[in-house]
């Protein structure tokens, strides 16, 4: 799991009820010191659970799309943060079909994945690329970006539940509550991980899909977040043609360079 959880004005609305309580019961003087309260644990027990139980929801999709509503925080070189929103929209058919538009006011692009290729297009520019792509989704995420630098948005909701996405990187676990998202009802929880705080509010009952995701990154100073409001589709019923690019008439295909050699050129004299 790469995104941690917790954020900190709840850390601290949780932390000064629990100083209260201990203030207020003192030990009495012709008894021994009674023991200091046990203090909370910061894994919870429930909120793991309840992340496992969405994993292994999650995994058992076969078929499904999921339109995202998104926010972004961009830090600029003075330290200013601007928003930008997006969406973006995922049909997948599991283990190795996937397709991707993702919008927003500064960058459109789609992204096919066939179960033998993944291929990039900017609808603007009308270029593309074409690489060679492992077997499975879970792979093709991991080669990518680790190959080409390509981070899939939202690429979580394809870890939980796997040995990609261990829940021993918790550092912080919590429920904080019920809530209605966008008319559903869901439990909102809290995490923490190494460098990143995350909320992710899971839906009731058979189906706990997650329902919105807030990511912030706590080892950046001006802690920028990501925030997107998720709609499903579990039934979805894609055939072969949703996961195969076809190239417009005018478009024009492009190299996907690695990242090692684009290193390698800035090296260079």
């Amino acid at each position: 799991m790469r995104h941690p959880a917790l954020i900190t004005g709840l850390c601290l609305a949780l932390a000064a009820p629990m100083a209260m309580a201990a203030a207020a019961a003192p030990p009495k003087a012709a008894k021994a010191p009674a023991a200091a309260p046990a203090a909370a644990p910061d894994v919870e027990p429930e909120a793991v659970a309840a992340l496992e139980a969405m994993g292994k929801y999650l995994r058992s999709l076969k078929d499904f799309t999921v339109h995202a509503d998104t926010t972004l925080d961009v830090v600029v070189e003075d330290g200013q943060k601007l928003q930008f929103a997006g969406d973006l929209d995922y049909k997948v058919r599991a283990p190795d079909k996937l397709q991707l538009d993702l919008h927003s006011d500064r960058k459109n692009r789609q992204l096919f994945y066939d179960g033998k290729s993944l291929t990039v297009y900017g609808p603007k520019a009308k270029y593309y690329a074409t690489v060679d792509a492992p077997p499975t989704i879970r792979e093709m995420l991991g080669s990518v970006e680790q190959k080409y630098g390509i981070e899939m948005p939202l690429a979580d909701l394809f870890l939980w539940g796997t040995d990609q996405a261990p829940t021993s990187a918790l550092k912080a676990a919590t429920r904080v509550g019920p809530a209605r998202i966008n008319g559903t009802v869901t439990s909102q929880y809290a995490f923490r991980q190494e460098g990143v705080d995350w909320q992710v509010w899971i839906e009731s009952g058979p189906k706990p899909l997650p329902r919105r995701l807030v990511i912030t990154t706590t080892d950046d100073p001006a802690q920028p977040q990501y925030a997107s409001t998720l709609t499903w589709n579990t039934a979805a019923g894609l055939k072969d043609s949703a996961f195969t690019f076809t190239p417009p008439k005018d478009s024009h295909r492009i190299e996907m360079v690695a990242v090692d050699v684009v290193a390698v050129e800035e090296k260079s004299p």
